[in-house]
């Protein structure tokens, strides 16, 4: 037995009766049917040869003559007289002159066309069918049409609830009776892939499934039939001349050596990263961006719009049409009719760029390396401390038995307000320093902002190594761990703290002037988790925080890597990482901020939090720069011992972290989100229990981690510290 045909014969469902009245079994036929009272008579046979007779050239007597058919369309319980099949395409096609030549449409009538996917697919094969652009279509989908598509399907509510490849026919085979239409109902599946490319000249491919894409591709190359594809976002056209190169990789290699068989076993979520390089989610509209961010959260799915999709089967038309031609070449190219529309009405629009900051090479002047080693260690250990960003705010001076710290104004950015992160970091290298100072047996007094240079924040004082009296046993004893200390982004397990360690933590943020207010309970932490995650969207959706917060993404190969944030760091999977490039836009961004949408931009840190075992919230028991400078070596001291007891610690610095005020809270955010930023910050004070006399010093997640896969780099020494050289580009270590 021969295995089923991939062209399913409904009958009565889509496939026109054509009528010879010289044939004595079709005049049978019509007579019946033309008795049925249900079934309506359409005679408009003198009008088409009327018009016939005026075309010029004029017609033959043969087509003049031609015998008529009568035509009997079941769902439309109507019959109807046309011309002869000879005569009604001459009639049809005759206003494609000159556009499309005589030969030209003679040659397009032997093609035999496939389309998959009759939602956007609907349009392109009608399209396809009016211009005469194929003898033979053959289309498939297993959906049913639904009343959400006929904002883009031409179809009407009669249709609802029928296959759309029927529904495709049926408009076809209304338009041309004679057209040669195949109908696959049950789509296109492993199993009747090889069958559904019999006879086909060229594919065009408009299904959902990232699968089927790639096997239809892999299939057309195995058998040199080029493949055309419309993505109706912007006007994306994508041609590959399987028939010319038959080595391409599909997809113009964007998926690399990936197989349709190594994708059936990816997930949903894994599938993600390959969709979107396949859509460039750099050239995505900002709409079509957002509304990805928002599926599932306010939208069912991805929007389209007849316009679009209209356009698109005018592209694949013409597209179709250069192939026959043989000058259509592999590739891709867009018809932005809102580019296009935009120039009309005014100067030209520049269009977006990605955003790439230029990194010079920075100009450092040669000096001769320091003699003073233990200098050297001190400052490395210092510039190994945690900055919002990695923006090391810091600038060190050296002088005999002292080691002076200043704040450097320009690395600072809207979230620092009041330079008050970067006195927190500050802090935070000053507690470095101090242990490495105590590691040396020389740590001795520490001045905070001592008068003279305003930029000149904390002074550590070097004892005599004669005297021997600088040691510090517990904070010497930290050192080791103070340069293992990094940032953990992987997801946790959340698993309870032992109550030892937490009495440990306490203990050593209090010795430093900080407060500890430890979340364990699960109902606290999820709602922290959904507090951040709200401060993170408005962070994305805020033009100037997304600017800075974009402009901290340090990309390997790109960019250089001791300033800002090392993407891989992020420990974003590859579906994130993805969305990354989406939500790196500004033009997305404010298209979502717009809408008021975009919760989920919010997602990762809700999910990071959730699978926290606790979130530490220090605070400092008020809001002066020394509260803040001390507050930064508690932090950095519950990193150390956290870490260092197992737990992976990750920063989460909601927008509204160093904000003391309402004036500092407009200060942070255009007018649209600063109601919602101060609610949420007054939400999270009472949620963690901080008094109003105490300021937020730094969030951290505690979990039970794997291991970070990536560090951040620092800044070298020569660009740190005046007087000293130091021939390494950057120090490797993370905040």
């Amino acid at each position: 037995m021969s295995a089923p045909s991939i062209v399913e014969t409904l009958a009565g469902d889509w496939r026109p009766e054509i009528l010879d009245e010289r044939i004595s079994d079709d005049r049978s036929r019509l007579r019946i049917l033309q008795a049925d009272p249900r079934i309506e008579t359409i005679d408009r046979l003198s009008h088409m040869r009327a018009e016939l007779a005026k075309i010029v050239p004029a017609v033959g007597p043969e087509l003049l003559t031609e015998q008529p058919r009568w035509v009997h369309y079941p769902w439309r319980r109507a019959v109807v007289a046309v011309l002869g099949p000879v005569a009604y395409r001459q009639l049809r096609l005759d206003r494609n002159r000159n556009k499309i030549t005589a030969a030209e449409q003679d040659r397009l009538g032997r093609w035999r066309i496939a389309v998959i996917g009759q939602s956007v697919g609907h349009a392109i094969a009608h399209t396809l069918a009016m211009e005469g652009l194929c003898g033979r279509i053959r289309l498939a989908d297993f959906d049913d049409l639904e009343v959400s598509n006929l904002n883009r399907v031409p179809a009407t509510v009669l249709d609802v609830g029928v296959n759309k490849a029927v529904v495709t026919a049926r408009r076809i085979a209304e338009l041309d009776p004679y057209l040669d239409v195949e109908v696959c109902a049950g789509g296109v599946t492993d199993d009747t892939l090889a069958s559904f490319f019999d006879g086909v000249d060229l594919l065009v491919e408009e299904c959902d499934s990232l699968d089927i894409k790639v096997a239809a591709r892999e299939a057309a190359r195995e058998r040199g039939i080029p493949v055309v594809m419309e993505t109706s976002d912007r006007g994306l056209i994508d041609v590959e001349r399987f028939d010319l190169e038959p080595d391409r990789p599909v997809f113009h290699g964007l998926l690399g050596d990936l197989s349709a068989a190594e994708l059936r076993g990816l997930s949903t979520i894994d599938k993600i990263p390959h969709i979107l390089r396949i859509l460039d989610p750099d050239q995505l509209s900002a709409t079509m961006a957002a509304s990805m961010a928002e599926v599932g959260e306010t939208l069912t799915t991805w929007p389209q719009l007849a316009e679009d999709v209209t356009l698109g089967a005018a592209t694949v038309a013409a597209a179709v049409r250069k192939t026959a031609r043989g000058e259509a070449q592999s590739g891709r190219s867009r018809v932005d009719l809102d580019n296009i529309l935009d120039r009309i009405a005014g100067p030209e629009v520049a269009r977006p760029a990605a955003a790439q900051e230029a990194v010079a090479d920075a100009e450092v002047s040669d000096k001769d390396a320091t003699e003073n080693i233990l200098h050297s260690e001190i400052l490395r250990a210092a510039s190994l401390a945690p900055s919002g960003g990695n923006i090391q705010p810091w600038e060190f001076v050296t002088a005999e038995n002292r080691v002076e710290i200043h704040l450097v104004p320009e690395r600072s950015t809207t979230m620092d307000v009041e330079f008050r992160a970067s006195y927190l970091a500050i802090g935070a290298a000053l507690g470095n320093a101090r242990i490495a100072a105590a590691a040396a047996g020389r740590l001795g007094s520490v001045e905070l902002l001592p008068p003279g240079t305003p930029d000149r924040l904390a002074v550590l004082h070097l004892t005599d190594p004669a005297a021997g009296n600088g040691t510090a046993a517990e904070l010497a004893a930290e050192l080791p761990a103070m340069l293992a200390r990094c940032a953990n982004r992987q997801p946790g397990r959340p698993a309870l703290l032992d109550p030892a360690l937490i009495d440990e933590l306490h203990d050593v943020v209090e010795s430093e002037s900080g407060v500890l207010h430890l979340l364990t309970d699960r109902a606290d932490i999820d709602a922290c988790a959904e507090l951040l995650g709200a401060a993170d969207r408005i962070r994305y959706l805020d033009a100037r925080l997304h600017r800075e917060m974009m402009g901290e993404l340090r990309w390997p190969d790109i960019d250089r890597l001791d300033l800002g944030l090392d993407v891989r760091t992020l420990e974003l999977d590859p579906a994130d990482l993805a969305k990354l490039a989406v939500a790196r836009r500004p033009d997305v961004m404010a298209t979502l901020a717009e809408w008021g949408a975009g919760r989920a931009l919010g997602e990762p840190t809700r999910d990071s939090v959730r699978s926290s075992s606790a979130v530490a919230v220090v605070t400092v028991p008020g809001g002066t720069p020394e509260h803040y400078l001390r507050g930064g070596a508690a932090v950095e001291r519950l990193w150390i011992r956290a870490q260092a007891r197992g737990l992976g610690v990750q920063p989460v610095s909601p927008v509204f972290l160093f904000a003391q005020s309402d004036e500092d809270i407009a200060g942070l955010v255009g007018t649209p989100h600063r109601a919602e930023l101060a609610h949420l910050a007054q939400q999270f004070r009472s949620l963690s229990a901080v008094p109003t006399n105490e300021e937020f010093a730094l969030i951290l997640r505690l979990s039970h981690a794997p291991a970070p896969t990536a560090r951040s780099q620092r800044l070298g020494l020569k660009a740190l510290v005046r007087g000293v050289d130091d021939s390494g580009s950057g120090i490797e270590a993370d905040g």
